[in-house]
């Protein structure tokens, strides 16, 4: 049974667990201000790691949360944002806010000359043929939605199949529970494989000439596995289907190539990788989006309009009816500036390394459950863990963690809940770093998990 915290209002003298210690040869937590960008001149001391190099360009971690330094371990939810990404926002709603595409006076010159270097910057970020592949939306979301609307109620028919693994996000899988619906078409789903992993073999093998479409993550929000995207597009059209890959947690971490791919559609979110919310894109193959019907309907989205009907503009501009996230997109483009500045492969092998660094400690602590594939030198797992301590229930774990020690994780169901069923637990926490984290960051948070783990078992 487990134990529930109903609240926590004052401050608890924590046990006296020793801080784990790091190494001689670490560097100590002393900052510079070191301010990444495409244009640094000389090369910063070997002896810092990522994390030390970037911290001072992030000043929302720079504070005291309950009494304690912030230690911010959320980052699969959401990323912070670099002080360029904040100026980009602010250069542009003080000096050229504008509507986009419709104005012949400089300040529409310059936000739409903006606008659309944002979405050159994300297609060559993904490496994908031509920017007019890359449709803004509000959100990963409502990219998925796009997809299903536009591309799904038109192409999918009864009885055909959509494969899903049980390890995807919820919006992943209510929009095509929703085109089921009105198609009746059917969804299957993958389960996870003794590595507790979604089985790729297994969804080879469920792939037929029935199957229409393949929906996958990328990488796992709560496994922190990551599928080999290639084999799966490679088989999904050997049967004609189509592969729509959840990009949102490995597009912040790691060179993601949609040409290597080969997705079809590719979806991703502005907020976690260091861009502003509000903003996320699709991406899509030329042929399919040009064979899609508009999501919505208004301006910017038509060619000419008559009292009887209207005739549509070629994509992306089909797609994004409205006016849209100006400054959002501007701040997207910031983002992937800041991140092309530091190299996405730097940030891939740092955060393979802390994420050893996270799994190998957490392994320490008592009573612990980690989900997920174990972390070997043959298998990568992302920088994240989702975790359950025996007997005690997550969310008592995160309130006392945020409350008594400053660390700020996740607890729930992280949008999971059929892969969180899967399990046979109604929720976990789950710690998740980013390349402004570091292995002190990653010691706070195990001395005060220990800490608090040690508080709710001197209940029993």
């Amino acid at each position: 049974m487990m134990m529930t915290l109903e609240v926590v209002a004052v401050k608890l003298p924590p046990y006296s667990f020793p801080m784990i210690r790091t190494p001689a040869c670490r560097t100590p937590r002393t900052f510079r201000p070191f301010f990444v960008s495409a244009s640094t001149a000389a090369a910063p001391p070997a002896s810092l790691s990522l994390g030390h190099l970037t911290r001072p360009d992030f000043p929302i971690l720079h504070q005291e949360v309950n009494g304690s330094r912030l230690v911010y371990l959320d980052n699969a939810a959401t990323s912070q944002k670099p002080i360029t990404v904040l100026k980009a926002l602010q250069n542009y709603y003080e000096g050229y806010n504008s509507n986009v595409h419709r104005g012949i006076h400089y300040l529409s010159a310059k936000a739409t000359e903006e606008y659309e270097l944002a979405r050159k910057k994300v297609a060559a970020f993904i490496n994908a043929s031509d920017s007019r592949e890359i449709v803004f939306t509000r959100n990963a979301t409502e990219a998925i939605n796009l997809v299903a609307y536009s591309w799904g109620l038109q192409n999918i028919k009864p009885n055909d199949e959509i494969l899903l693994t049980v390890a995807e996000h919820h919006s992943a899988i209510v929009p095509w529970q929703l085109v089921a619906q009105k198609t009746g078409a059917v969804l299957k789903f993958v389960e996870l494989n003794e590595d507790g992993v979604p089985d790729v073999d297994k969804l080879n093998d469920m792939l037929s000439k029935k199957t229409k479409l393949v929906v996958v993550h990328h990488v796992s929000n709560v496994l922190g596995s990551v599928l080999p995207i290639e084999d799966v597009t490679h088989c999904a059209h050997d049967v004609g289907a189509k592969v729509l890959v959840d990009a949102c947690q490995s597009v912040p971490h790691m060179v993601v190539d949609v040409q290597n791919l080969n997705a079809d559609f590719l979806v991703a979110s502005s907020h976690k990788m260091c861009g502003p919310t509000g903003i996320g894109f699709l991406y899509g193959k030329s042929d399919l989006l040009s064979s899609m019907p508009p999501f919505l309907g208004g301006g910017e989205m038509i060619s000419d309009v008559f009292l009887d009907h209207s005739t549509y503009a070629e994509p992306p501009s089909r797609f994004e009816a409205g006016t849209p996230a100006i400054g959002e997109a501007i701040g997207l483009g910031a983002a992937i500036d800041y991140l092309s500045g530091i190299g996405m492969r730097r940030i891939h092998e740092y955060e393979i390394e802390l994420a050893k660094y996270l799994y190998d400690s957490l392994c320490s602590v008592p009573n612990i459950r980690i989900y997920g594939p174990v972390s070997t030198d043959q298998v990568y797992r992302a920088a994240l863990c989702s975790f359950n301590v025996e007997n005690i229930h997550p969310t008592d774990l995160a309130t006392l963690l945020d409350q008594q020690h400053g660390v700020a994780i996740r607890s729930g169901h992280h949008c999971a809940q059929p892969l969180h069923r899967h399990l046979g637990v109604g929720a976990s926490a789950r710690a998740s770093l980013y390349f402004y984290n570091t292995r002190e960051d990653v010691d706070a948070f195990i001395h005060a998990l220990n800490d608090t783990v040690t508080f709710f078992n001197s209940f029993k």
